[in-house]
């Protein structure tokens, strides 16, 4: 009635100015959310009706909003509310100033606040290259925040949305994550400060490359990149190394099939070696952002002798594990592809190097496997995804010619759900309306992102534009955005907490309820048809992308900042964590399978990034039971990742789970928690990390430490045996 009185009153709807010129409609639940934070619910109407009545413009301006806001409690006699309604403002103004003060963050990082020094899992602040890139950063988010809109930047600030990567950009036009375009530099070759690579004759040599694009482009961009169908990028490298062999043999020896064997014999021992080479090389790398790469290798789709054994020796040398205590690699994450006819099931050509990638898994938690049949599925086309979990969709060049090495991000922002679900104090329609407002905003930071991008010369990243990363090679005076529009490119809305929403409006046990699901679904697909309507009204077609975010550090930052906005919400801002994005609750246990049929419906409309784990406990002794699940999800969902534990103690020599503390992780025989005698390693997000090492901020611990094992394992094969048995009666 309220929303009709205003434009009755002013005869069209009200347009909403901020501070900064950014224009929206005129919305009374924001006037409502402000006169509840005031406790004046009981003459809410009467206050909004003063209200209106003094805004008697088309067109109001904040300040316009707010000081009838002041009048009118003043007049109505609410002389104390209208006092504490101007202390906010001002304290909002202050915190401002305070989180653009470019001192005031840098005493916070010499004082090891733990929210910036453990931000990223990845960085270990006591190294001097990591505290650099810190010192950098803090800088670049202070002065970032003044260089977006500033009602962006404030949006950011309260924690209505994430401005992801803000250390890196706006300051700096660079992009997040890519496939690597491998082939085409391999191929090619490719210049790297003051030398030229040319196209390797031995895969020793190509790994050695890839090692060093590998370094060279994370140091170029801020998220991850991936090595897409590395098996057969690296093949012809591998295959000059057994022609040269086989030539060296047949000088020696009469009989061919003798040549043959032992060139085939000392290729293998090459194959090995320069996989082996680049395992410990982009382990033991540092870009500058003071990280080891963010690096993900997709594999398992060639089917010669040397690209199988490439793919075989991905995996045991993983599972060989790092140094004279055979640690756990955190890096590369490794990607391997099932698919049907290749390698799932028993006589297929390729199905030995499966049983070698569930060994690896129940050791080293990597491989995550990628079901091709639902990768494209849901993507479009197949490919491993860029870094942990960002997708590109199916793309074909202007000679129809499928495309997707050379393809990149933009960067993605990140709505807070959970905070629209509180604000509506459970109300369905008035959610909507703040989910709406809240989408102009994500949108309007996604198109100052991706013009921000725009303004990169490919002198700023001659290795991303000039010499083939990206896939095509730009001339020094080369437009960039000539790689991102029309599609190329992706720029990317993310979203978290959809488990906290749905127990806003249905209570903590809402996973079975029918209408829960579908409303949380609903809010999946609505923000997908907002990221088609985005592209297709942007002049530069960029491919607006629905991306379930990793929430390494978000998982806490929202739920610290609605914490202190909320107060303790049972079972969603008391747990001091957020569930990453349509995932389980990670306190409960239910099958494997309830747990992925529960999670399969979303990513077809986030295909621009998502991935599926379940929790078990110990396999190395039981690994038909993960091939179970793995056989079960082919058809069902496209990317799914094994969390088991496998913490080692040398000191003892414990192996197993390590007990979570208020501390952090330590060995449960005996309490030994230095990384130096002991390894650790836990999913963060998509990645793997070591708490011990490299500390994550508390709402990531909280969370891993809540995690519930999704049934014993011994009854995962009877299980999986019922679902396919019934599954098959339903087709």
């Amino acid at each position: 009635m309220l929303k009709q009185e205003v434009d009755q009153e002013l005869d069209t709807p009200v347009k909403f100015v901020k501070r900064d010129g950014a224009k929206y409609p005129f919305e009374l639940f924001k006037l409502e959310m402000v006169i509840h934070a005031l406790g004046l619910d009981d003459v809410k109407a009467v206050i909004l009706s003063k209200i209106v009545n003094k805004l008697d413009e088309k067109i109001v301006s904040a300040q316009d909003v707010a000081d009838a806001f002041r009048v009118s409690l003043n007049e109505l006699g609410y002389i104390e509310a209208a006092k504490k309604y101007v202390s906010y403002r001002k304290a909002d103004e202050k915190k401002w100033l305070s989180q653009t003060d470019t001192k005031n963050r840098l005493e916070r990082l010499v004082h090891k606040d733990p929210t910036i020094v453990n931000e990223n899992a990845n960085k270990d602040s006591d190294v001097f290259s990591t505290q650099r890139d810190l010192t950098a950063g803090t800088v670049g988010k202070t002065v970032g925040l003044t260089m977006m809109p500033e009602h962006i930047a404030k949006a950011h600030l309260r924690g209505d949305i994430h401005w992801h990567d803000l250390d890196y950009t706006p300051l700096s036009p660079m992009s997040n994550c890519c496939l690597i375009d491998f082939k085409e530099m391999l191929t090619n070759g490719f210049k790297i400060g003051n030398a030229y690579m040319e196209s390797p004759n031995s895969i020793g040599v190509a790994t050695s490359q890839v090692a060093q694009i590998i370094t060279n482009v994370a140091s170029s961009q801020y998220g991850g990149c991936s090595f897409d169908r590395a098996d057969q990028v690296l093949a012809p490298f591998a295959q000059k190394n057994y022609e040269k062999h086989l030539k060296d043999a047949r000088d020696l020896i009469d009989d061919e099939e003798k040549a043959e064997a032992f060139a085939k014999k000392r290729t293998k021992k090459d194959i090995y070696d320069a996989m082996q080479s680049l395992e410990y090389e982009i382990n033991t790398m540092f870009s500058s952002q003071g990280q080891t790469p963010f690096t993900s290798l997709g594999f398992g789709l060639g089917t010669s002798w040397i690209e199988k054994e490439i793919q075989k020796d991905i995996l045991r040398i993983r599972i060989a594990g790092l140094g004279k205590e055979h640690r756990t690699a955190i890096f590369p994450k490794l990607l391997f592809t099932i698919k049907k006819g290749l390698n799932l099931h028993p006589g297929d050509p390729n199905y030995d190097v499966k049983q070698l990638a569930i060994e690896c898994s129940t050791k080293r938690m990597y491989p995550d496997v990628l079901n091709y049949d639902m990768i494209k599925k849901i993507t479009g086309s197949f490919k491993c995804p860029m870094g942990c979990r960002s997708f590109l969709q199916g793309w074909k060049d202007e000679n129809g010619q499928e495309v997707n090495s050379g393809r990149m991000n933009l960067g993605v922002v990140t709505v807070n759900l959970p905070r629209i679900a509180m604000e509506s104090h459970g109300d369905m329609d008035l959610f909507w309306k703040i989910f709406n407002v809240r989408m102009q905003t994500c949108h309007e930071a996604l198109k100052f992102k991706a013009h921000r991008v725009t303004e990169a010369k490919p002198v700023n990243a001659p290795i991303l534009y000039q010499y083939g990363a990206f896939g095509k090679r730009l001339a020094e005076d080369g437009n960039v955005n000539d790689l991102f529009k029309n599609g190329r490119a992706t720029i990317s809305l993310g979203y978290i907490g959809l488990y906290e929403v749905g127990t806003v409006f249905y209570g903590s046990n809402w996973e079975h309820n029918r209408e829960a699901h579908d409303f949380t679904v609903e809010i999946v697909k609505k923000m997908h048809d907002l990221c088609a309507k985005w592209e297709k009204d942007d002049p530069n077609h960029y491919h607006y992308s629905l991306y379930s975010t990793p929430s390494e550090s978000l998982t806490d930052r929202f739920c610290r900042l609605d914490t202190a906005k909320f107060g303790k919400v049972k079972d969603i801002t008391d747990k001091e964590y957020y569930t990453n994005s349509f995932h389980y609750d990670v306190r409960k246990h239910p099958t494997p399978f309830e747990k992925l049929n529960f999670e399969k419906d979303y990513p077809k409309y986030a295909a621009g990034g998502f991935i599926h784990y379940c929790e078990y406990p110990n396999l190395k002794q039981n690994p038909a039971a993960l091939e179970a699940v793995w056989d079960w999800s082919y058809d069902k969902v496209g990317y799914l990742g094994t969390n088991t534990p496998i913490d080692k103690c040398y000191k003892c020599g414990f192996a197993g789970e390590f007990k979570a503390t208020a501390k952090g992780f330590q060995c449960p025989v005996c309490g030994n928690h230095d990384p130096k005698t002991c390894d650790c390693v836990k999913r963060t997000c998509g990645y793997l990390g070591n708490p011990l090492k490299r500390p994550m901020v508390h709402g990531r611990h909280e969370e891993i430490a809540h995690r519930e094992k999704h049934m014993g394992m011994g009854l995962v094969r009877e299980e999986a045996e019922k679902e396919i048995e019934e599954n098959a009666k339903e087709r």
